[in-house]
Formats: structure tokens, C-alpha cells, sequence
């Protein structure tokens, strides 16, 4: 079981406990002074129990620790603050966004499309979105470098693939042993 504890220095603890023949024994998985992402990925990497996200928000909040915003909140609080500035997000992404926060998340591939539940605005998209549209809209933001290196993945799995009989024996045209003298 995981719970967060205060120190002297300021800086807050995420500790497992466990039982040993000697009796119940802890150990520090993470210090932070503000429990964020980063923090409770570190704790989860370094821990022999499985531990909840929500489950360590919640001891940090029960024990006075700071708790950062989570990801979307974060980034909630970015877009608002570049559109309190007059900055406006690429036309595009702005409709795939009005569109993810009107359907919620988006259907994964090979899942049925969710309907419209009445009462909700009509689709703010030029075209008619395909249900996995909103997945794929990350990579509308990503680097050519994280492209690059997701397409290179897909090639080397690409390669992995086993070859048909007819390309194998394309490929490997050596001459029979008795007419090679």
C-alpha cells in the first residue's frame, strides 16, 4: 500500500509499506514538492505493488502535499490563456477540438462509432468525420522527427512480416548442385 508523508526539509514523500517476518517495513518510491505526472511515473516504476494514479492524488491530497494539475487540465489552462491573448489555434484543429470536447474520447480502431446524443451541435468539421479521425489528430502536432521515427518503427515491422513461397524462391535463385559443374 502507498501513502504520502511530509519531511522537515519541505519536500513531500510517496512510500510503500510492506510485511516482513521482522514486521511491516517502508520504503521511499519518489520526494517531490509538487506530486505531478513525472512523479507518480517514477513511483510506479519503482514500485512492487501496482499503484493508481488517483489513488496517489488522492493520499497526496489527504496529506496537505501540492498536487500539480493534471495533463489536460494543464494544457486547458495553455489553450485559455492564448485565447485570452488573441492567439488561436490552426482552423483545423480548433473544429477537431470543439468536436473531441462535444463526443468525449475518441473510439479506438475496429470499436463502433458513438452517436450523437441529442442536444449536442451538429459536427463543426467541414467533412464528415471518420470515428477514429479524433485519434489520429495527435500527430497534427507532432515533429517530423516523431513522425520519422513512428514510420520508421512501422517499416521495421513491415519487415517482420513473413515473405509468401513465390517471393522466397524470387529471392533465392541458387544453382542446383548437379549443374553447377
Amino acid at each position: 500500500m502507498a501513502y504520502v508523508t511530509a519531511r522537515q526539509n519541505g519536500t513531500w514523500e510517496i512510500r510503500e509499506s510492506t510485511s516482513t517476518p521482522d514486521g511491516p517495513r517502508s520504503r521511499t518510491l519518489a520526494s517531490f514538492r509538487t506530486l505531478s505526472d513525472e512523479v507518480i511515473e517514477h513511483a510506479r516504476a519503482r514500485a512492487e505493488k501496482p499503484l493508481s494514479a488517483d489513488d496517489v492524488r488522492d493520499a497526496a491530497r489527504r496529506a496537505g502535499a501540492p498536487v500539480d494539475l493534471a495533463t489536460a487540465d494543464r494544457a486547458a489552462g495553455d489553450l485559455l490563456r492564448e485565447l485570452a491573448d488573441g492567439r488561436e489555434p490552426h482552423p483545423i484543429l480548433r473544429a477537431l477540438l470543439i468536436d473531441a470536447l462535444q463526443e468525449g474520447p475518441p473510439t479506438r480502431l475496429g470499436e463502433a462509432p458513438r452517436s450523437r446524443e441529442e442536444g449536442k451541435a451538429a459536427n463543426v468539421l467541414p467533412f464528415e468525420t471518420p470515428h477514429n479521425a479524433r485519434a489520429s489528430a495527435a500527430w497534427l502536432t507532432r515533429t517530423p522527427t516523431e513522425r520519422g521515427a513512428a514510420l520508421n518503427d512501422v517499416l521495421d515491422l513491415a519487415d517482420q512480416f513473413p515473405r509468401s513461397r513465390a517471393e522466397r524462391m524470387k529471392r533465392e535463385r541458387f544453382p542446383r548442385l548437379d549443374r553447377a559443374s
